[in-house]
C-alpha cells in the first residue's frame, strides 16, 4: 500500500509498504481523510518520535474493508471515524475508567503506524460508525472536537456562563463551538492573529480580543471577569494570564501544552489562594466506557448540525504533497486552521 513515511527528521518519503494484517478483533480501514495535528509538527520538525520509520496521522476517517472473525458490530462497507488511543485496559487508571491516563498505552500515528497511508488496522472498540449526515471529510475532525469537549467538561459551569478561550487555533475554535453547544453565554476568544479572530467571530464568539493590541488586565478591570478560562494556546504568558483575569471562585482549564517554563509572580499566584480559584488540566479525550462520552457527543453534535466543522477545513492535500501542509502550518503568518490529506 502507499504511505507517507517519516524516515528521518524533516524527511518524508512516499513509498509502498506492507498492507497491515488484522487480528480477529480488529478491522481494516481504508483511509479517506487524515488531519495534520499540531503534535505532528514536533514529530516532523523536531524528531520527537518513538522510532523511525513511522507513518503519522491520528485524526482520520475511512471505510471498513475487512473485519476480524470476532468483530460483531462493525461491518465491511461501514464509514467510520477512529479513536486513536489504544489503552492497555489493565493498569490502575484503565480500571478506574480513565483510559487517557493509561500507563502502558499505544497510539495510532505515534507509537504505532498511523493513517497517512491507504490502510490502518484498528481494534473494533476504537471505531465509530458514521451517520449519513456526517461526511468522511468532516469526520476527520471528530478527534480534535473530542479534545475540546473533554476540556470543557473538566469543570462544571452554569448555562449562560461567561467564558474566555485563549487561542484561536484548531482546538481553540473547537472549544468555542463546543462551549456554544454546551450552553455557555458570552464567549470571548483571545489571540494575536486578527484573521483567526475574525473566524472565531463568524463561528459565534461574542467578543474577540487581540492581546497584542489590548491590555488584558485593564480590559477585565473594566469588564466582567470570566467565570471560566480555557487555555488552548500552550503559551507560558497566556497560561499566567488565565489566572490573572479569571474571577474569584473561577475555574481555569489548561488544554494547551507548554513548551517553556511557566512562572507565576507571587501576586498572581496569590490570586489562586485568595480567590479560591479552581485549576485543572485536560489530557486527550477519553472516558469510560471507551472511547467515552466525548466521542458520542461529538458525533451527535455533528449529526444534528449543532456543530459545523466544515468552516475549519481550509486546504486538502494528497500524500504526494508530502511536507507541504506541515511547512505551511509552521509559517507564523499562516491563518488557515485545518489541513487534511485526502487518501486516493
Amino acid at each position: 500500500m502507499k504511505a507517507l513515511v517519516l524516515d528521518s527528521k524533516e524527511n518524508f518519503t512516499v513509498m509502498e509498504i506492507e498492507k497491515p494484517a488484522i487480528s480477529e478483533e480488529q478491522v481494516l480501514v481504508k483511509v479517506s481523510y487524515v488531519g495534520v495535528c499540531g503534535s505532528d509538527l514536533a514529530r516532523y520538525f523536531e524528531g520527537k518520535v518513538h522510532n523511525y520509520p513511522i507513518v503519522l496521522g491520528h485524526e482520520f476517517s475511512g471505510v471498513v474493508e475487512q473485519v476480524g472473525s470476532k468483530v460483531r458490530i462493525v461491518k465491511e462497507g461501514d464509514r467510520v471515524a477512529v479513536a486513536p488511543l489504544v489503552p492497555c485496559g489493565e493498569c490502575d487508571y484503565c480500571e478506574r475508567g480513565k483510559p487517557a491516563l493509561c500507563e502502558n498505552y499505544s497510539f495510532v500515528g505515534s507509537r504505532q503506524q498511523g493513517a497517512m497511508a491507504e490502510y490502518v488496522a484498528v481494534d473494533e472498540k476504537n471505531v465509530l460508525i458514521l451517520p449519513e449526515e456526517v461526511s468522511n471529510e468532516e469526520a476527520a475532525l471528530i478527534e480534535p472536537l473530542t479534545v475540546a469537549i473533554h476540556g470543557i467538561e473538566r469543570v462544571s459551569f452554569n448555562a449562560g456562563a461567561n467564558v474566555v478561550v485563549f487561542g484561536a487555533g484548531t482546538i481553540g475554535l473547537m472549544t468555542l463551538l463546543a462551549l456554544k453547544a454546551r450552553g455557555a453565554g458570552n464567549v470571548t476568544v483571545i489571540d494575536i492573529n486578527d484573521e483567526k479572530l475574525e473566524k472565531a467571530k463568524k463561528l459565534g464568539a461574542s467578543t474577540i480580543i487581540n492581546s497584542v493590541l489590548t491590555d488584558l488586565n485593564k480590559y477585565f478591570s473594566e469588564n466582567p471577569k470570566p467565570e471560566v478560562v480555557i487555555e488552548t494556546a500552550g503559551v507560558s504568558q497566556t497560561q499566567v494570564q488565565s489566572v490573572e483575569i479569571v474571577e474569584k471562585l473561577g475555574k481555569v482549564v489548561y488544554v494547551g501544552t507548554s513548551t517553556r517554563d511557566v512562572v507565576f509572580p507571587p501576586k498572581v499566584f496569590e490570586r489562586i489562594l485568595r480567590g479560591e480559584i479552581e485549576i485543572t488540566g485536560s489530557w486527550m479525550s477519553y472516558s469510560a466506557p471507551f472511547p467515552g462520552f466525548e466521542w458520542k457527543a461529538a458525533l451527535q453534535y455533528m449529526k444534528d448540525g449543532v456543530i459545523d466543522v466544515k468552516p475549519l477545513i481550509n486546504e486538502v492535500y494528497h500524500l504526494e504533497d508530502k511536507e507541504a501542509p506541515f511547512v505551511k502550518m509552521r509559517n507564523p503568518d499562516n491563518t488557515s486552521i485545518k489541513f487534511l490529506y485526502e487518501i486516493d
